[in-house]
């Protein structure tokens, strides 16, 4: 078996990462299972921690290029959408969105009065964190309330991970043609189909151990359905990914954050998660 030493050799400008990777998930990977698991105010107290980490890193993010976005609006906006559907779904979604908007354009209404000086475009960055952060990401509960919500969670959030997690692998190992050299210039076309191959053939792998462990049979899970939604993840997930580097090279930051080791700031972490959970919800539904 080859010893650390001779993956690193392997692997040198990325073994170190992996290491700090690896640290994390295997510090939090049983904290998120346990939560889905439950469900209810546990699984929502944790992924609104993490969706109101990432809307503050958005805001962040935005002051360093120079504007200045109220990340009080932004984090509790994405709060407030994130509780509504959590409690009620969708049903609260039209007037809401039309009172964070009201109320968004209310406070820079006073700030321009105040003597602010670009508070048009301060609004514009404020009312779409809240919109893409907290429409989006609260697909988290959406999913997990579905019928089977817990399976169709275990299923389509580790797809993600395994294109995630596969890119990362493929593109470190065989990466040779820039996938998207200004967004993402490590990213390469290796990597981006390695992750889709993995989240192939992982997703159904995996669904065949929940079998194992008990999986409903009415759920609906078959692995032709799970090698779907993996080809789905693998194939679109990414551009979340590509979308915060997109805000990132503008600014010249490289991570959103620093409070996960090997992975930068929370809004680094979930920046596929939040278009992996809607595209993943509607295909499912």
């Amino acid at each position: 078996m080859p010893s650390a030493n001779a993956a690193s050799a392997w692997f040198p400008p990325v073994a170190k990462m992996f290491r700090q990777r690896l640290l994390v998930v295997v510090v939090l990977l049983p904290l998120g299972v346990v939560s889905m698991v439950y469900g209810g105010w546990m699984y929502a107290a944790l992924t609104g921690v993490i969706l109101g980490m990432a809307a503050s890193e958005y805001a962040h993010l935005f002051k360093i290029g120079g504007y200045n976005p109220s990340r009080i609006l932004v984090v509790s906006g994405v709060m407030v959408i994130f509780l509504s559907r959590f409690l009620y779904g969708l049903t609260w979604d039209a007037p809401l969105l039309v009172l964070i908007a009201l109320v968004c354009m209310a406070y820079y209404l006073i700030e321009y009065e105040q003597g602010s000086r670009q508070t048009a475009v301060d609004f514009a960055i404020t009312l779409s964190g809240i919109f893409y952060l907290g429409i989006l990401g609260s697909y988290f509960m959406l999913v997990r309330a579905l019928p089977n919500g817990l399976w169709w969670t275990l299923v389509l959030l580790p797809a993600i991970w395994w294109g995630d997690t596969g890119a990362y692998f493929f593109g470190s190992w065989l990466g040779k043609h820039k996938f998207s050299p200004r967004l993402s210039p490590k990213k390469t076309w290796e990597g981006y189909i390695g992750g889709i191959f993995s989240a192939v053939l992982g997703t159904p792998l995996l669904v065949l151990w929940y079998y194992r462990l008990g999986l409903n049979p009415d759920a609906g899970i078959t692995l032709g359905k799970a090698a779907i939604l993996g080809a789905v993840m693998g194939i679109f997930a990414t551009l979340g990914d590509l979308g915060i580097s997109m805000l990132k090279r503008q600014f010249g930051v490289k991570d959103t954050g620093a409070i996960l080791p090997g992975h930068g700031g929370m809004l680094d972490r979930i920046d596929s998660w939040i278009w992996g959970l809607p595209i993943g919800y509607y295909l499912i539904v």
